[in-house]
């Protein structure tokens, strides 16, 4: 089977995805409205028209809606909050949604309606699978963004706790008779302290405590990981990203990649004496960069070369494995600041074109040469150093600014 229909597909989707600055809404926003939409058709499937009302209930009088009624009202709402946290791109959202998904179709299996709702469990395992696929997408780890929804998440886990072993009430010993007791039991139940001063009794008293246990480790493990390691990363990337004394970030140059380029222009610009920053998708291994100033993170990702300095530096080098990765990188430094030059490598002669219309200042296709210049030789063809200079370096003619 041919590859060339896949590869001429997958080219013209790239190329859709860069004319719709796609990096900036996809796939985050149509993510988020079909999680906001999974919440709404969930709401109306397990409570009707009038969940709304429910919904009001729940706030304004929790104790008179029936036990059955809960599950789906908290996970529903908790969907509707997580879907806001997906258009911010949160890891801490993206990690909730994963366990509000499978709630709800654990919602949708064992609830009295269940029979009825086949088709909305099925776009729950499409959305579950969406959510999967994109989860490099959902990298930002804000400590604000991250307590917001930590404290939504116990929040919410709270009141699941609270209403859940107050409506069970007679169904543990001594029994529970009021918000009171119950939001004392809830806590001492989420935390694992286990006084065992109230126990449950009943099968399904039992049941829902293992619930509250599970769902209470999980929840604070994830909250306070989401909230704590941002903050400890950030000091950790402040102490390895630099160099003994504090290498300050301008005036020198980003390279972009871990190619053989990448590594070589590297050595050259640090033999000379030059500062250097790299930019690495994926962290190193120990000691393998010692004393070298990088930056771990997306390459195309605006927070990542801010952090690395490429708005104050003299020139990018973007120089990655993959073509349209570097066309990305070039279009992002264009947008922190339009005057600092950039540098695209070329590695596939089909993609010069295309590398060329972001208009990077150079472009560099050493790769593409090879080809040409062995031709050349085993041909008798002369080869002068203005030949390869011209090919291997290919400047780009910038369009002229309107007057």
């Amino acid at each position: 089977m041919s590859l060339a229909p896949i590869r001429r597909l997958r080219a013209q989707l790239q190329r859709l995805h860069h004319v719709s600055r796609g990096r900036h809404w996809f796939p985050h926003v149509p993510l988020s409205l079909l999680f906001g939409l999974g919440g709404v058709w969930l709401l109306r499937s397990e409570l009707g028209q009038h969940w709304s009302d429910y919904a009001q209930l729940l706030v304004l009088n929790a104790s008179h809606l029936q036990p059955q009624l809960l599950p789906p009202l908290l996970i529903g709402g908790g969907m509707f909050t997580m879907a806001l946290g997906l258009l911010w791109r949160s890891r801490l959202a993206w990690t909730m949604a994963l366990l509000l998904e499978v709630l709800g179709a654990i919602s949708l299996l064992v609830g009295p309606y269940g029979h009825r709702n086949h088709l909305l469990l099925a776009y729950f395992v499409l959305l579950l699978i969406a959510l999967l696929s994109s989860w490099r997408q959902f990298n930002r780890a804000s400590v604000a963004a991250s307590t917001l929804f930590a404290l939504t998440s116990v929040a919410m886990l709270l009141m699941y706790a609270t209403f859940g072993s107050y409506y069970l009430g007679a169904d543990f010993k001594p029994r529970i008779g009021d918000l009171i007791t119950a939001l004392y039991f809830a806590m001492v139940t989420m935390s694992t302290v286990g006084y065992g001063d109230i126990t449950p009794q009943t099968p399904e008293a039992k049941l829902f405590t293992v619930s509250v246990i599970v769902l209470g480790v999980a929840v604070f493990a994830t909250s306070l990981t989401a909230v704590i390691a941002p903050m400890v990363s950030r000091s950790l990337q402040r102490i390895v990203n630099r160099k003994g004394s504090g290498m300050k970030r301008e005036n020198h140059f980003v390279v972009i990649g871990n190619t053989s380029l990448a590594v070589n222009t590297w050595h050259e610009l640090n033999r000379r004496g030059r500062p250097v920053t790299r930019v690495l998708r994926e962290s190193p291994e120990d000691d393998e960069l010692r004393g070298v100033d990088y930056v771990v993170g997306d390459p195309s990702s605006l927070d990542t070369l801010r952090e690395a300095g490429a708005e104050r530096a003299e020139a990018v080098l973007a120089m990655l494995a993959d073509d349209s990765e570097n066309a990305f990188v070039v279009l992002a430094v264009k947008e922190l600041d339009s005057k600092v030059r950039t540098v695209a490598a070329v590695n596939d002669a089909r993609h010069l074109s295309r590398v060329k219309l972001v208009q990077p200042d150079v472009v560099i296709a050493p790769q593409v040469l090879g080809g040409e210049l062995l031709a050349m030789l085993l041909s008798g063809e002369q080869v002068t150093p203005d030949f390869v200079m011209q090919r291997v370096f290919q400047q780009v003619e910038k369009a002229p600014a309107a007057s």
